[in-house]
């Protein structure tokens, strides 16, 4: 973050000093919502969360070394007090951007792949200067002007991740730090039941395109029909990505290792070249080619995007995580989240990593899908039982639209099963599990699969780690959850 006096921070957040805040002591970051973070100099965020409330431990990060708390109530310590944490927050974060001018912000949102793309986004920028972006899935009103906060006069490129939970939410998203250039992935039926549609989440996504800039760029998806008439929404120019012919950053002779791992060539008007990827699945190719996309814009030759995509690894946890345990069992961790795009794309990687060797399958239903939950659950299940799966393992409830899905397409007897929680799923599997075997774990967040995943990649356990729901990042005790 640029330093800032206390004053300046109280005067950006329309705040009031407390009687112990110092208006001249300099912020000079990092801005945190954990008091446990705190390091001198930061500004401490008290966020009331679902577990915890971060005004509790205001006093605490001051004593740590934070000059000041940003809160919505008194505490005993030195305070900048706001009507609402969320939008001085928000606030703060827009005046630290408009301090730097040289800066080149880019967007991504998407209903899948947003994460692993913004990844790829951010790897290939900071091959041109130095680049901020965030860490993991922090992509609402907290994780958002977090990253962005952390911006400084040395940082050339800033690549956000936005999420949408309703509409009218990405576009918020945006104005704390307008994009230059906006890559819109997919609509997919993740959060249908929150939207009503994929109507309505078209029109949520698209908010980022709305957003640009009339010399910005609007980098989109070709083989997502809703996501190229986005097209007709802005004002920037428009590039597109993807496998079509009228893709303008295409990729050609593609193909997949015995690992599941994609080659392909780069077609762009410029020229191209190979690349052989590390991720796995060919659903991360369409991830490539719009990191590639943003990258050409940004005046990067073809080579060298091609050269950082072939050296890329997976960033952000529990995303297509593919571990060998000693004994060559491979261990799938797909377990961030789950929608019924990365359910069907998760099978197929599956299938195409997996030949010639036994297949294991744990999932939990997905959630927020709505009056489709049903229907699409079952789809779900008809996808597991057509992957030649050894055995499928549904974990807690809602599992009745899976189950019945994979009945209809011959998962019945001992390839299918149902069992109440994660401990039983690791049970079970123990007692069938060999050398050389292949495990997917895929469920939604709330799910807590990754543990599943984590008890057989530490077989000595008696039961898998961690709580229900455990969560790879947060604000801890100082302001709940930030996912």
């Amino acid at each position: 973050m640029i330093p800032l006096p206390l004053g300046r921070v109280a005067e950006i957040t329309s705040g009031a000093l407390t009687g112990l805040a110092d208006p001249s002591a300099v912020v000079a970051g990092p801005i945190v919502i954990d008091s446990r973070a705190v390091e001198p100099g930061a500004l401490f965020v008290a966020i009331k969360g679902e577990r915890a409330d971060g005004h509790d431990f205001a006093a605490a990060a001051c004593e740590a070394g934070a000059v000041a708390a940003l809160v919505a109530r008194p505490v005993e310590a030195p305070a900048v007090i706001v009507g609402d944490v969320l939008v001085a927050m928000a606030d703060l974060a827009r005046a630290v951007v408009a301090e730097l001018p040289g800066i080149t912000v880019l967007g991504v949102t998407g209903s899948a792949g947003k994460t692993s793309t913004k990844d790829l986004m951010a790897r290939l920028a900071a091959r041109m200067g130095p680049t901020i972006a965030p860490a993991g899935s922090h992509n609402n009103e907290i994780g958002h002007p977090l990253t962005v906060l952390k911006a400084d006069a040395s940082t050339r490129f800033l690549v956000l991740e936005l999420s949408a939970r309703e509409v009218g939410h990405i576009a918020y998203l945006a104005s704390i730090a307008t994009p230059k250039i906006g890559v819109v992935l997919n609509v997919g039926e993740a959060h249908i039941g929150v939207f009503g549609g994929k109507e309505q989440i078209a029109q949520a996504k698209g908010e980022l395109v709305e957003a640009l800039p009339d010399d910005g760029v609007a980098v989109l998806n070709s083989d997502d029909p809703l996501v190229r008439a986005m097209a007709d929404r802005t004002k920037a120019r428009v590039t597109l990505f993807g496998r079509s012919v009228g893709a303008h950053i295409r990729a050609v002779d593609e193909t997949l290792d015995e690992r599941g791992r994609a080659s392909f060539t780069l077609r762009t008007p410029s020229g191209s070249a190979p690349v052989q990827m590390r991720l796995y699945g060919s659903h991360a190719v369409s991830n490539a080619l719009a990191a590639a996309a943003a990258a050409y814009e940004l005046g990067m030759p073809v080579a060298t995007i091609a050269e950082e995509l072939s050296l890329a690894e997976p960033r952000s946890r529990w995303r297509m995580e593919v571990t060998d345990r000693a004994d060559g069992l491979t261990v799938v961790n797909d377990a961030y989240n789950a929608s019924p795009d990365s359910m069907r794309a998760a099978f197929a990687s599956l299938a195409a990593m997996s030949k010639g060797r036994r297949r294991f399958a744990v999932i939990a239903a997905m959630r927020e899908l709505g009056e489709e939950s049903g229907p699409l659950n079952e789809a779900a299940g008809r996808s597991a039982a057509e992957a030649g799966l050894e055995r499928l393992i549904v974990v807690g409830p809602d599992a009745g639209p899976i189950l019945s899905g994979a009945s209809s397409r011959g998962g019945t007897g001992d390839r299918v099963s149902h069992v109440p929680d994660v401990a039983a799923a690791v049970e079970e599997l123990r007692g069938l599990l060999a050398p050389g075997d292949v495990v997917l774990v895929k469920g939604p967040r709330a799910a807590g699969l990754e543990r599943v995943a984590e008890a057989l990649l530490a077989p000595d356990t008696p039961r898998p780690p961690g709580g229900p729901g455990s969560a790879p990042e947060g604000p801890g005790r100082a302001g709940g959850d930030a996912r």
